[in-house]
């Protein structure tokens, strides 16, 4: 047995001939498997899933875990230079002799027929897909160290298949470095250096390798994936590990069985690791006839296998595959479960053929396999909870698929579950029962909430499903399963049903109160939605208590019709048994009545208590009170019972005690509740309420109740009582503070005292009596309570208090009382002899009474000094108004206040009553209060020039008067001037009348004045008085205020630029003049920027008017805008608009313009002015001078123009083109451009018309002159393949330079031309300015690509050249497109000549030049052939056949027949001779003409160009000779004798044996049927019989055959012809020499090549341009046996296929196989 390297050399010898003679059938299985190879897929994962197909379909040996490993390395293990190496480790048996011999062959895969054992390839290319990312795989198996080049062998002319033995790069001990396992290497390594641009691809598959990849691979049972990098930090691919388990313990039944799959797949060494299990179920199904296929022929049964995985998918963060054909494809479906089948897949393995017939019988099945699968994990879950089953139903395929046949599957499960008894109901049982999806209803969450909780406390609810529909599980019935329901079709029970259920299921009074509340929640929630119309009304809902104490139920419509009482819940827990209890003791009068305790206490417990006392609210009208609530209820309904009005009382006083009732809340009720009065009446409470009479203080000092006129009621003895009341008793007389607190009960001192005079007050009063009123009037103080005038009145006046005067007892009113508290009485009696002053008994009164000085106060009691002096103030004044005071009273007056002062004695109220008293003797002649009068010193001069000011007459007082300054001032008269705002008042209350005024022209006057104004904030008076006084001065001299401006530094500038306007002279008053702004602006000063603004634009106009506006006004001027900017102060509108609307600018023109209309010069304007009138600013030394342009910013802002762009406008209007347009550079042109991109970018109108006059002058320069636009060119760069710039009035780039493109909108704009389309008129009339032939050549093709058609006035030309630069003009009739072998160039100009294709067509289609001469120019162009004698060359005579045959028609046939003599043959020289047509011939038969042709020394045969020719078709050409009347070599030649019959050792053989079956035919249909050819199938079907109904005839001896040929001349021709294989047609039989098979491959060749020829040549003896391809294809099908796979794959690579009436056909003819 050969060792594997000895097997390696035998096949690179024996397969190859490698070592031997080259054989040409080599470089075909090369390039068949380079087409097979790149043709089948696009995607460079091919070759993973490939070698992991192929890992699926090898061996394993027992006990192996199957598995498959890749790593990829940075390593250049095979030296080739590679990035990087992929190996691929898999533990199978390894490769036997019989896989190496397929590995290096093509179509004989070791795999062919075991679709039925489980073998998952399909494509045949398998392994040899790696050659898409290397350019040599290595293998390493069982001995075997082999690679293959994807380039052809050296020796073989073969690639891909070609084994090279391997010594090393790679050894086995490097591989096993890379491998890196401690075990030893698996039995196949495969070696993959990769190409460099299949790196990353590469990479990317392999870290995206899905996790799910060995989910339907029966064998291969770990796969994992890493790389070996020496830098840890650059690898890049995500390491996995995958292994499968497989459960096989499960069911099994006739056609299906189930079992569970465990997936764990491992990331990054652990950094992902994560498993999932998969419920698999697989079952056959038969396979119907209409799906069969041809590559599927084989198989009986269907496979399906589906996939329900058990939790989360293992993705890795991908899409998940929804089908599989073992291997994953992309198909997302959408689906829960994955769908596995085999199924036919696109050659790229991303999809299933879904239009297959046989994908379609799979997909038809998947309902099938999906219902049994699902009702298997539903119905046979043994001892599984109800609970466990909705996991299940997540496996319906809700989610529609992006595939519409997939969605067909859908619907198709959908139809098939609606059926299906699957949905589980409550039953509230162990046993399940199952029902279709139509038959049961869902619940609302929250009522299985009550069910449950309520089945919990004992409820019994097996009677649930028995209100008309079945009840879905509990444990389906959640929203997470909507989906998977409304896929179902399970829809709600009705709204009715709950009130049936309600009312059958005791879930009111048989729950808790926990549950109840639930129940009422659920109903509060849905009862707009679903419940408001429903028989829940009528069932009894709502818990209340009766007046007996039993608990009893209300229905909603018990309360909506009035039948129910008001039913209360108390909105505090801790009130609840209050409540109830005095509910009892008032007997629930008013008719209301309370929810039981224990419900109110759930309610407060409860979480949405608030929509539940919402609903009870709405719609039970349920009210929730509290204890003040329930008050108010209950108080109205007490006003006929007095105990219950008693009670009443008693209830709010516990209430209050136990801080039910707040004292607010007490108030507000007691305000108007019932009252039981003295006389056992129950009355309204009215004005006020008095304790009862009892031992009362009122009666003590009042004697008679006074407040009975104001409607007070006096309260009867019942509230002194003791009592129980709802359990709680109450002592006697407890509620009297109570009553007094909170109904207002009163006695003496907290009553309010009645509006009335009080008898026992003008009568002195007990000591007792004393203090209880002090005391009452006290407490009314405290209380801010006024007391009642008369009440007051009384008090004031009556002599009740008793005091001592001089020493003797008495009794005065509290207003004529005194009680001192210090020695100030003593004093003032020794000062005064005026002073007699009545003082309380404090004796009598004893020190109690000190408690009571503010209420003695309030009565009228004085105690302070300064209220005696007041006293003694008061009666010097009712002196003084009787009679003047003398000069000695008023030194009096002055020297006691100032004794008071020195005692330390408060002179104020002596001071305050005398202050404002006329007393005081002034200048002005009358007397004054001293608040009025001022004591004169040199601080009033300035005062008193311009006021009359009342000063004290010290002609009068004498100077002794100016002793009592300190007490004058004390009293209010004015002491020295100061800067006191009240001195500035009097100067402005006292001023003169302005005619009386002077002014002094004193700095110090005019301050004075504006300390007047500053002091008294304004003073229209004043005002007045000085704003037309010229006392203000200014750098114009004295003027008045109206007159005058105040200079500000800030924006002070803006006056100086004008000389006109008279400022406050700073040096005069210096810089405190500006602190009097306001009072300035008062006066009428300018002072305010925006008066100033104003002043100076009536200036500006002026001076504007008057064009007198200087250069110094102007720089002055913008000098101070600068400086005004960016300050506060700016120019106010009016002042702009004079600015900007006022000329004041002058410009170059000798003009004033206003600022808009003006520019100013800079280098930007340079280009532009040369050519046109534009007005800049006057910046020439005779006036503004260059200073002008250091205010750019400052004109710019008025309006000036700056910036070229922004001066459209003016070169619009004002442009100028000089009369030599030599003169107009460049620059300035560029500077038109820019200005009219300006202006069409701002103005988006079109250009002026006065402007396009303007521009209409010859002024552009062009390669033909200066042009008008409009009769000019732009070139654009675009037409530089069909012109260059002086073919053409194109504007000369070369003097403008290539800028001038960029302006191509704005050239159009103004006339240029710069589309195709336009300018070919142009082009077209300057064409007579071209004598170049290359550049005529370039305008035509530019005229050809831009559709241009001549006018009816343009002038038709065509160009002739002579040579480069010379030619001739010549009209289109004169033409005709092409002669193609230049037969007519002496009759007409041939453009073909001369021009090329495109240009022909223009000349056609636009000047109407004809095409090509007429058949009558043919024909004489031949007779003159004839004539010559002279042979013909090849071009001259394709040319006229070629036309002849293309244009030769029934009409004409006779007329041409007849005009020819003779026929064009082969000379042996290889000349075309023209020989009479009755001695020429139609080789018919290749074999005759072959024998007659080596017999003869002159042609035979008639003349048809070899190869054939598109033009000149060869049967075309026949058909046309045959017409003339040339005979076929066929009907002419005579066999000499029947050569069959003579030959020797004839025996008849099976065709088979020289291959003619199926194989054949099916590759001739294929040929025939090709594109080449695309014969009809009726007609190729009948070429193909003749081989189906021939004798194989086989002789030993060589062939010889006998003919002969009579000429017109009477000559006759024999020939004799040898061949291997001889068809003769007419006998039908084949005689064929036996082949000698021991002759080698070269006698293999030579008799599949002479096969091959006789069958192409008998089949197409009339299209002999495709003898040869078919003969080649022939011959590789003899070569390979034309076996039936061999066959098919040759026929794909010539992208060759027979059709279905082809295999009818084939069927017909070989019906046994």
């Amino acid at each position: 047995m050969a060792t594997p390297r000895e097997h390696i050399e035998g096949i690179r010898k024996r397969k190859f001939k490698i070592g031997g003679e080259p054989d040409d059938t080599n470089e075909d299985l090369h390039n068949a498997v380079n087409l097979l190879s790149a043709e089948l897929y696009t995607k460079d994962v091919h070759f993973l899933m490939e070698l992991i197909q192929n890992a699926e379909d090898n061996e394993y040996a027992e006990g192996v875990k199957p598995s498959l490993e890749f790593v990829i390395t940075s390593r250049d293990i095979t030296a080739t230079g590679a990035p990087a190496t992929l190996l691929i480790f898999n533990n199978e048996k390894g490769f036997s002799a019989k896989n190496v011999e397929s590995i290096c062959s093509i179509g004989r895969s070791t795999k062919k027929g075991n679709r039925k054992r489980g073998y998952i390839g399909e494509k045949g290319i398998g392994f040899k897909s790696v050659f898409l990312i290397t350019a040599q795989p290595y293998i390493f198996s069982n001995g075997y160290q082999i690679r293959f080049n994807e380039e052809p062998c050296p020796q073989c002319k073969v690639g891909y298949i070609v084994p090279e033995w391997v010594d090393d790069n790679p050894s086995l001990s490097t591989i096993k470095q890379v491998y890196g396992s401690n075990t030893s290497l698996p039995t196949t390594t495969i070696v993959l250096p990769l190409k460099p641009d299949k790196v990353k691809p590469v990479k990317q598959q392999l870290s995206t390798i899905h996790p799910e990849l060995l989910l339907f691979l029966s064998k291969i049972k770990r796969l994992s994936v890493k790389e070996d990098n020496e830098d840890p930090k650059l690898i890049s691919v995500s390491a996995i590990s995958i292994s499968s388990e497989t459960n096989f313990s499960t069911r099994k039944n006739i056609d299906a069985e189930s079992y569970l799959l465990h997936l764990s797949a491992d990331e990054n060494g652990g950094s992902w690791e994560k498993e999932c299990s998969y419920h698999m179920w697989r079952q056959r199904f038969p396979v119907r006839p209409e799906n069969k296929v041809d590559r599927r022929m084989e198989v009986e049964e269907l496979a399906i296998t589906l996939a329900f995985p058990n939790g989360e998918r293992l993705n890795r963060g991908m899409h998940s595959p929804g089908v599989y054909a073992f291997l994953p494809t992309e198909m997302v479906t959408n689906f829960p479960f994955i769908i596995q089948a085999d199924f036919v897949l696109a050659s790229s393995r991303e999809t299933i053929l879904l239009d297959n017939k046989w994908n379609q019988g799979i997909l038809d099945c998947v309902p099938s396999a999906f219902i049994s699968a699902f009702i298997s994990l539903v119905k046979t879950s043994e001892g599984a909870p109800v609970s466990s089953l909705p996991r299940m139903f997540e496996f319906l395929p809700i989610n529609s698929s992006p595939y519409s046949e997939l969605n067909a599957v859908r619907e198709t499960i959908r139809a098939k579950l609606v059926d299906e008894n699957i949905v589980p109901r409550e039953s509230y049982m162990e046993q399940k029962f199952f029902h279709k999806p139509s038959e049961v209803g869902r619940l609302m969450p929250a009522f299985w909430s009550i069910l449950n909780n309520a089945r919990n406390e004992g409820v019994s609810l097996h009677g649930i499903s028995s209100h008309g529909i079945y009840v879905l599980s509990s444990s389906f019935d959640i929203e997470d399963y909507d989906p998977i329901l409304n896929f179902l079709g399970v829809k709600p029970v009705e709204d009715e049903w709950y009130a049936k259920c309600i009312r059958g299921s005791n879930l009111v009074l048989g729950v808790s109160e926990e549950v109840y509340l639930e129940l009422l929640l659920f109903l509060a929630e849905k009862w707009r939605s679903n419940f408001q119309n429903t028989n829940v009304r009528n069932i009894p809902l709502l818990k209340y208590v009766s007046p007996n104490g039993n608990l009893s139920l209300y229905s909603v419509n018990n309360v909506s019709q009035q039948n129910a009482g008001k039913v209360l819940i108390s909105r505090e827990a801790h009130q609840m048994s209050w409540l109830i209890n005095w509910n009892k003791e008032f007997r629930c009068q008013g008719g209301q009545c309370f929810v039981p305790q224990s419900t109110q206490e759930a309610i407060l417990q409860f979480s949405k208590r608030q929509t539940v006392l919402e609903w009870l609210s709405s719609v039970l009208k349920v009210e929730a009170v509290n204890v003040y609530q329930y008050a108010a209820l209950v108080k109205n309904s007490l006003v006929s019972d007095r105990k219950l009005a008693v009670a009443y009382v008693h209830f709010l006083h516990h209430s209050l005690t136990k801080n039910y009732l707040s004292e607010r809340e007490v108030n507000d009720i007691c305000c108007n509740m019932p009252l039981v009065d003295n006389y056992g009446l129950v009355t309204a409470r009215g004005a006020g309420v008095l304790v009862p009479a009892n031992g009362s203080k009122w009666v003590s000092l009042i004697g008679s109740n006074p407040w009975r006129e104001q409607r007070f009621v006096e309260l009867g003895e019942d509230y002194l009582h003791s009592g129980t009341f709802a359990g709680v008793y109450t002592p006697e007389k407890q509620l009297l503070s109570f009553l007094k607190n909170h109904l207002g009960a009163s006695d003496v001192p907290d009553i309010s005292p009645p509006d009335v005079v009080i008898p026992t007050m003008s009568a002195p009063l007990t000591r007792e009596n004393t203090f209880l009123l002090l005391n009452w009037i006290h407490n009314l103080k405290w209380k801010s309570v006024s007391m009642p005038t008369n009440f007051l009145r009384c008090i004031k006046e009556g002599s009740w208090l008793k005091i001592s005067l001089s020493g003797s007892p008495g009794h005065r009113p509290p207003s004529q009382s005194f009680l001192p508290n210090s020695s100030w009485a003593q004093l003032l009696q020794n000062e005064s002899v005026l002073v007699d002053i009545p003082i309380i008994n404090r004796s009598f009164y004893g020190p109690q009474l000190d408690q009571y000085k503010e209420e003695l106060r309030e009565v009228g009691v004085m105690f302070e000094c300064g209220e005696a002096c007041e006293f003694i103030g008061e009666h010097l004044m009712s002196l003084a108004a009787s009679s003047n005071l003398t000069r000695g009273n008023v030194v009096s007056i002055l020297k006691f206040i100032k004794f008071l002062r020195e005692n330390y004695l408060s002179p104020e109220s002596l001071i305050n009553s005398i202050r404002e008293r006329r007393w005081l003797r002034t200048t002005l002649g009358d007397y004054r209060s001293p608040l009025g009068s001022v004591l004169y010193d040199d601080g009033w001069r300035e005062a008193s020039q311009i006021s009359d000011i009342p000063f004290i007459d010290r002609d009068y007082y004498g100077d002794e008067i100016l002793c009592y300054k300190t007490e004058l001032e004390m009293l209010g008269v004015v002491i020295g001037f100061g800067q006191k705002t009240q001195n500035y008042q009097l100067v402005a209350d006292h001023l003169k009348s302005p005619a009386h005024i002077y002014c002094p022209t004193t700095d110090k006057f005019g301050f004075f004045v504006l300390n007047c104004l500053l002091h008294l904030g304004s003073s229209d008076k004043l005002v007045r008085a000085f704003k037309d006084k010229k006392f203000l001065k200014t750098n114009k001299g004295y003027m008045s205020p109206v007159e005058a401006y105040l200079f500000n530094p800030e924006w002070g500038c803006l006056l100086q630029v004008f000389n006109s306007f008279p400022l406050i002279d700073h040096n005069f008053y210096g810089n405190s003049i500006l602190l009097y702004k306001d009072e300035l602006k008062q006066l009428g000063v300018k002072v305010d920027f925006e008066e100033a603004t104003k002043a100076f634009a009536r200036t500006f106009k002026q001076q504007a008017e008057l064009s007198s506006i200087t250069k110094d006004n102007v720089l002055a001027f913008l000098a101070c805008r600068r400086k005004l900017k960016g300050t506060n102060f700016k120019l106010p509108k009016d002042l702009k608009s004079c600015i900007h609307d006022c000329k004041w600018l002058r410009t170059r023109l000798g003009d004033y313009r206003v600022p808009r209309e003006c520019i100013l010069f800079s280098p930007d304007w340079a280009s532009i002015s040369r050519i046109s009138l534009l007005p800049f600013v006057d910046d020439s030394d005779n006036y503004y001078g260059k200073e002008i342009h250091d205010y750019e910013k400052e004109l710019k802002s008025m309006g000036v123009v700056l910036a070229f762009k922004d001066g459209y406008g003016f070169v619009v209007d004002r442009l100028h083109l000089p009369s030599d347009p030599s003169s107009i550079k460049p620059a300035n042109v560029f500077a038109l451009l820019e200005c009219i991109r300006n202006f069409k970018q701002q103005k988006l109108e079109p250009l002026p018309e006065s402007f396009l006059k303007k521009v209409s002058k010859n002024w552009l320069k062009t390669h033909a002159g200066y042009r008008s636009p409009d009769k000019c060119l732009l070139f654009d760069s675009k037409w530089s393949s069909f012109l260059q710039r002086e073919d053409g009035p194109f504007i000369d780039e070369e003097f403008y330079g290539s800028k001038i493109a960029s302006y191509a909108i704005e050239l159009n704009a103004i006339g240029v031309t710069v589309e195709g389309g336009n300018a070919c008129t142009l082009l077209a009339s300057h064409l007579d300015f071209h004598a170049n032939f290359t550049t005529i050549v370039r305008v035509y093709s530019f005229l050809n690509k831009f559709n241009w058609e001549p006018s009816s006035g343009d002038t038709r030309k065509v160009w002739i050249p002579k040579g480069t630069d010379d030619g001739e003009w010549v009209t289109p009739g004169e033409c005709v497109l092409w002669d193609k072998d230049r037969l007519f160039g002496t009759q007409l100009k041939v453009l073909g000549t001369h021009y090329e294709g495109e240009l022909l067509n223009f000349f056609s289609n636009v000047l109407g030049v004809k095409s090509h001469p007429s058949l009558d120019d043919y024909c004489q162009r031949w007779k003159k052939w004839e004539c010559s004698g002279n042979p013909l060359s090849l071009g001259e005579c394709c040319a006229f056949w070629g036309f002849v045959v293309k244009h030769l028609s029934l009409k004409k046939e006779k007329d041409f027949a007849e005009s020819l003599v003779k026929l064009p043959v082969y000379s042996g020289s290889g000349k075309i001779l023209l020989l009479d047509k009755h001695d020429v011939f139609i080789a018919d038969d290749l074999q005759l003409k072959d024998i007659f042709e080596k017999s003869s020394s002159k042609p035979l045969f008639v003349w048809y160009p070899q190869p054939s020719l598109p033009s000149l078709p060869r049967s075309k050409l026949l058909e046309v000779y045959t017409k003339i009347g040339v005979r076929n070599i066929s009907e002419s030649a005579r066999k000499e004798e029947s050569i069959i019959d003579g030959v020797g050792g004839l025996k008849e053989v099976n065709p088979r044996e020289i291959w003619i079956g199926k194989g054949l035919l099916r590759l001739i249909l294929g040929f025939l049927a090709g594109p080449s050819l695309q014969m009809e199938a009726e007609k190729r079907h009948e070429a193909v019989k003749c081989l189906l109904n021939v004798a194989v005839l086989e002789t030993p001896e060589p062939i010889t055959i006998g003919y002969s040929l009579s000429l017109s001349s009477g000559e006759n021709l024999k020939a004799e012809a040898r061949r291997l294989i001889w068809w003769d047609r007419d006998s039908k039989k084949l005689i064929t020499q036996k082949m000698d098979r021991s002759g080698g491959q070269r006698s293999m060749i030579e008799f599949a090549t002479r096969f091959a020829e006789a069958i192409a040549e008998g089949l197409l003896w009339e299209e002999e341009d495709h003898i040869q391809p078919l003969g080649e294809l022939i011959k590789l099908g003899f070569l390979v046996e034309f076996d039936e796979e061999a066959i098919g794959f040759l026929m794909k690579t010539k992208n060759l296929q027979v059709f279905v009436e082809d295999e009818t056909f084939l069927s017909s003819a070989f019906p046994s196989e």
